[in-house]
């Protein structure tokens, strides 16, 4: 066993990179489930929204004879709901909170590794995301919605949601992070806008003209819906299941940047 002589300065061990990952992340998930008034909204409105659109639309839309027989609009609508209910779900308020009480400068005076302070908000995130896209598909389910590619199929539909999902979160940790200012942070649903109307949410894309069509063309969302929907309702189509993943690697290599810069410029002025 060392000693310690006297004078001699004491540095704290590290733990290593999985264990504060860990530490991280159990603390995030302990706080998100302690407020959960702080995410019901997030799948409350999704789902009234669901139902209100199906109700008003789906005789229209699948009478119009624009569509296939057999187009199903409850399934064209669900991958919709899902995606409003979990992107810019995120703990970044929490964040801010922890900038604000001292609590973040804290842990900067330990040799946590900096990128686990992210990365384990991040995971309580993911498995929030994915507890909120479950009762969001089981409704669809339960209104008749057939999945075309199955049980795998259902299972890589979550996963997708929550890469997305996941993916955004970068946007509001980097506002959290540069501003430490709750209105900003509460704000950043705004960036969402563009990407959930500017897009194939209440109508395919060879429905829209003008310069609508040419908006949905640049936004990345409306490739994760058409993979998405391709999963409920024509099967494994690779290509545009592949478009899918590559929109949500663009949005996440762009939101990750912002987010980790912002944490190196947090630590830098702390």
């Amino acid at each position: 066993m060392s000693t310690v002589t006297h004078g001699e300065r004491v540095h704290p061990r590290a733990a290593g990179f999985f264990t504060d990952w860990r530490t991280v992340s159990l603390r995030a998930l302990r706080l998100t489930w302690r407020d959960p008034e702080a995410f019901g909204p997030a799948l409350a409105i999704p789902l009234f929204f669901f139902v209100v659109n199906i109700g008003a639309l789906q005789k229209f839309v699948e009478g119009s004879g624009s569509f296939p027989p057999g187009f199903d609009y409850k399934a064209f609508q669900l991958p919709v709901a899902v995606i409003f209910a979990v992107t810019g779900v995120s703990r970044a308020g929490s964040l801010v909170i922890d900038i604000q009480d001292g609590y973040l400068d804290r842990l900067l005076l330990t040799p946590v590794r900096r990128g686990t302070l992210l990365l384990g908000l991040m995971t309580a995130d993911f498995v929030l995301i994915v507890c909120l896209v479950l009762p969001v598909l089981a409704l669809g389910l339960i209104l008749g919605i057939h999945v075309a590619t199955g049980i795998v199929g259902i299972v890589m539909f979550v996963l997708f949601a929550g890469v997305w999902g996941l993916a955004f979160t970068g946007f509001p940790y980097a506002i959290a992070l540069r501003t430490g200012n709750p209105t900003a942070v509460n704000n950043a649903f705004l960036l969402f806008f563009p990407f959930a109307f500017l897009t194939t949410a209440y109508l395919p894309e060879q429905a829209m003209t003008g310069w609508l069509a040419t908006a949905v063309k640049f936004n990345p969302t409306t490739y994760l819906l058409s993979g998405m929907r391709s999963m409920l309702q024509t099967g494994w189509q690779w290509g545009e299941i592949g478009k899918g993943l590559l929109a949500i690697a663009g949005v996440g290599a762009v939101s990750f940047t912002l987010a980790f810069t912002a944490l190196r410029g947090r630590v830098n002025r702390s």
